[in-house]
């Protein structure tokens, strides 16, 4: 698996049905490498530390290969790299194969599995339809937050490394699908 794009974004204000929202989640590709921090991305707007940032979700990425299923979706979009609100885009990450607890050399850092990511109101922001959230939940195209345990710069080309591999631990499909039944 490599890194094909490192993503950050800005705070951004949005009034939505009369409700004012702050949000980073519109990202954008970056040229230069991003450093991934013990609590987030430095540089990279963190908005609700309740859902995002944070010792266990200090860093989400998401597989280039899922683009094509949302492309066919939302073709009107405009389609960019962390257009989720994904810091890292990696390819073939695959959420059905990839255990919580595994370990992983990317750059720099050292990271580790810790989680899938639960798509909130935001992401219908940056889709421009609430539809997402249901479609989204009813995949397992969730994509995977990260602890930070070796800080570091990370950038494009970067290979992600599997150098500790979780023993009777869940794939992250799996913990979602459980997050996903319980919502209901």
């Amino acid at each position: 698996m490599k890194l094909v794009s490192v993503n950050v974004g800005e705070k951004k204000t949005i009034n939505y049905k009369g409700r004012i929202i702050e949000t980073g989640i519109f990202k954008k590709p970056m040229d230069l490498p991003i450093f991934l921090g013990k609590e987030d991305v430095e540089n990279d707007a963190v908005i609700d530390r309740k859902y995002h940032g944070g010792i266990d979700q200090a860093v989400y990425a998401y597989s280039e290969t899922h683009y094509s299923y949302w492309k066919e979706l939302y073709p009107n979009l405009d389609w960019h790299f962390g257009i989720f609100g994904e810091n890292l885009t990696i390819s073939n990450l695959e959420e059905t194969k990839i255990q919580v607890g595994n370990q992983y050399k990317l750059g720099e850092t050292i990271i580790e599995v810790t989680k899938p990511r639960e798509p909130c109101m935001k992401l219908g922001l940056v889709f421009g339809t609430q539809k997402i959230l249901k479609q989204f939940w009813n995949s397992t195209k969730c994509g995977i937050y990260f602890k930070v345990l070796q800080t570091g710069n990370v950038a494009v080309d970067d290979e992600l490394i599997l150098i500790k591999k979780a023993e009777n631990s869940p794939t992250i499909s799996e913990v979602y699908e459980t997050k996903k039944l319980n919502k209901l």
